[in-house]
C-alpha cells in the first residue's frame, strides 16, 4: 500500500508544470458560472486525452460533464470546480490591482480545484489501467457553484444514484480535512415592474419599482431582529434603474437566505417573499421572482474524514520559497487585522471534531445527501487571506496556489485509492452515511426548474 501511494504522490508531481498551466489558463480565462465555456473544454479535453469517456453538458447544463474511466465497483466520483466570481479581476500581485478588460477573477481558487481533481482521476484512471486497482472512477465537471447551484440539478438528475463515495476540497488558507457542515441556503432574483414617468414633470403618473426594492430591503432588514440569530441574509441591488430623473419602471434585487437547518432556510425565505409582496403593494407596482440556486447543509462521514486525514498527513503542507514568503507578507499587510504566521502554510491541522456549522453554503451539501462524501481544505493562499477576496485571485495566480492544489491531488488520489482496495472502508462509510441521513428522503430546495444559466447577465 505505502509503495502505491508513494508511486502514486510521485507520478503527479512529475506533472507538476502541466497541471500548474492547466491551472493559470483557467485563472485567465476566470469565466463566471455557467459561462465556463473554455474552462470547462480544458478540463474536458485533458480527460479526454488521457482515457476517459467524456458525457457533455448533462443535468441540462451546457458545461456540466461526467468523465467516467473503468468499470464496475466500487463507483468513485471527484467532484470538480471551476467557475469564477464577478467584479474580482486582480493580477498576481500583493497589490489591488485589476487587469484591464476583464470583470472577474477566480476567488474561490476553483481554477485550482477543477485542475487537481482532474489531476487525482487521472493517477486513479492509471492504476485502474494498470490493473493494480479495479472500478470506476468518475470526475464530474460542476459548474456554478457561486449562487448558481450547478450540484444539485446534477445530483437531481440522478447523476450520482449509483456513485458509492465522492471525494472534494477547497482551496483555502491552511490544510484540514472537513468536519464542519455548511449553511443550507436559498437564493433568488425579485423583479419589480412599476411605470415610468418624469420624476418632476409628473411624479405622480410614475410607479417606481426602485421605491418598491428599498421597501423590500427595509422589511427584510427589520425582519432580521425576529428570525434565528444563527441565520444570514445578504442581498444586493443588481438594477436599480437607469437615471435619476426617469421614475424606474423596472428594479432588481438579488438575495441568498442561509441558515444551517434547510427547513429553517425554507421558512425564512417564504418570509422574504412575503416582504417582496407586501413592498408590491404599498408601491402599487408588481413583482416576480426567479429562484436562483438552493442548497442543503453538508452531511459529515468521520469514517471517511478520518481516513482522509491520514493521507493529508502523509502527503504533508505547502513548503513556501522566500519569494513567496515575501509576497506573502506584503499581502497580509494589507489584510489590516492580525493574521496567522506564513510558516503555517506547511502544517497539517489535526481533526477537529465536534463543530457544527461554517460560516459558507456549498452545494456540495446535495451530494452528501445522496452518498457518502468527504472533502478537504489545502492551503492555496497565504494564511489568512479572505476567500472572495482580490487577495485570493493573486495568490491563485501565482506558485503559491499550485502548491496548495498539488497537495489536494495527492491526497484526493491516496484516499481514492483506500475506497479502491478496502472494501470494508466503503461499507463502514455507507453504514454512518444511512445511520446520519435517517430517514429524510433528499428533495431539492429549488424546486423542479431549470438552471439559471445567465444568472450572472
Amino acid at each position: 500500500m505505502d509503495a502505491l501511494k508513494n508511486n502514486a504522490m510521485a507520478e503527479i508531481q512529475l506533472k507538476y508544470e502541466e497541471y500548474k498551466q492547466t491551472a493559470f489558463q483557467i485563472w485567465n480565462f476566470a469565466e463566471v458560472g455557467y459561462k465556463e465555456e473554455k474552462s470547462t473544454a480544458l478540463l474536458q479535453q485533458t480527460l479526454g486525452d488521457n482515457g476517459f469517456t467524456v458525457q457533455k453538458g448533462v443535468a441540462g447544463i451546457p458545461t456540466a460533464f461526467v468523465a467516467t474511466y473503468g468499470s464496475g465497483k466500487p463507483i468513485i466520483a471527484i467532484l470538480a470546480e471551476f467557475d469564477a466570481l464577478p467584479g474580482l479581476s486582480q493580477e498576481a500581485v500583493p497589490e489591488k490591482k485589476s487587469i484591464a478588460n476583464k470583470a472577474a477573477g477566480h476567488a474561490c481558487g476553483h481554477h485550482l480545484f477543477g485542475t487537481a481533481s482532474v489531476a487525482a482521476g487521472i493517477e486513479i484512471k492509471k492504476l485502474i489501467e494498470q490493473k493494480k486497482i479495479s472500478g470506476t472512477i468518475r470526475v464530474y465537471g460542476c459548474p456554478a457553484e457561486e449562487g448558481g447551484s450547478g450540484k444539485v440539478f446534477m445530483v437531481r438528475a440522478g447523476l450520482f444514484n449509483d456513485v458509492d463515495v465522492a471525494i472534494h476540497w477547497h482551496p483555502g488558507d491552511n490544510n484540514s480535512v472537513t468536519l464542519m457542515s455548511a449553511l443550507a441556503n436559498k437564493s433568488a432574483k425579485f423583479r419589480f415592474h412599476g411605470i415610468a414617468a418624469h420624476a418632476a414633470a409628473s411624479p405622480e403618473k410614475g410607479r417606481s419599482a426602485l421605491d418598491a426594492v428599498e421597501a423590500m430591503d427595509n422589511m427584510v432588514n427589520m425582519m432580521r431582529e425576529h428570525i434565528p440569530q444563527e441565520t444570514r441574509i445578504h442581498y444586493v441591488i443588481t438594477n436599480g434603474g437607469k437615471a435619476p430623473n426617469v421614475v424606474p419602471d423596472f428594479a432588481e434585487v438579488y438575495y441568498y437566505v442561509r441558515h444551517p437547518k434547510r427547513e429553517e432556510v425554507v421558512k425564512i425565505f417564504d418570509r422574504v417573499v412575503k416582504a417582496a409582496n407586501g413592498a408590491a403593494m404599498g408601491t402599487e407596482t408588481t413583482v416576480d421572482y426567479e429562484i436562483i440556486g438552493g442548497t442543503h447543509d453538508l452531511l459529515l462521514n468521520e469514517t471517511l474524514a478520518e481516513n482522509m486525514q491520514l493521507n493529508l498527513e502523509k502527503v504533508g503542507g505547502v513548503n513556501l520559497t522566500p519569494d513567496e514568503i515575501a509576497f506573502g507578507k506584503k499581502l497580509q499587510a494589507t489584510f489590516g487585522f492580525a493574521v496567522p504566521a506564513i510558516e503555517s502554510a506547511a502544517i497539517v491541522k489535526p481533526l477537529k471534531k465536534g463543530e457544527t456549522s461554517g460560516g459558507g453554503s456549498t452545494d456540495v451539501g446535495d451530494v452528501s445527501y445522496t452518498v457518502p462524501t468527504v472533502g478537504m481544505e489545502a492551503a492555496t493562499w497565504i494564511p489568512g487571506t479572505p476567500a472572495h477576496s482580490w487577495q485570493a485571485v493573486a495568490c491563485g495566480g501565482t506558485e503559491i496556489g499550485t502548491k496548495g492544489m498539488m497537495v489536494a491531488a495527492k491526497t484526493m488520489a491516496l484516499t481514492a485509492i483506500d475506497l479502491f482496495i478496502n472494501p470494508a472502508l466503503v461499507a463502514k462509510a455507507k453504514l454512518e452515511f444511512i445511520k446520519d441521513k435517517g430517514d429524510y428522503q433528499y428533495k431539492a430546495l429549488v424546486g423542479d426548474i431549470k438552471p439559471a444559466l445567465n444568472y450572472r447577465d
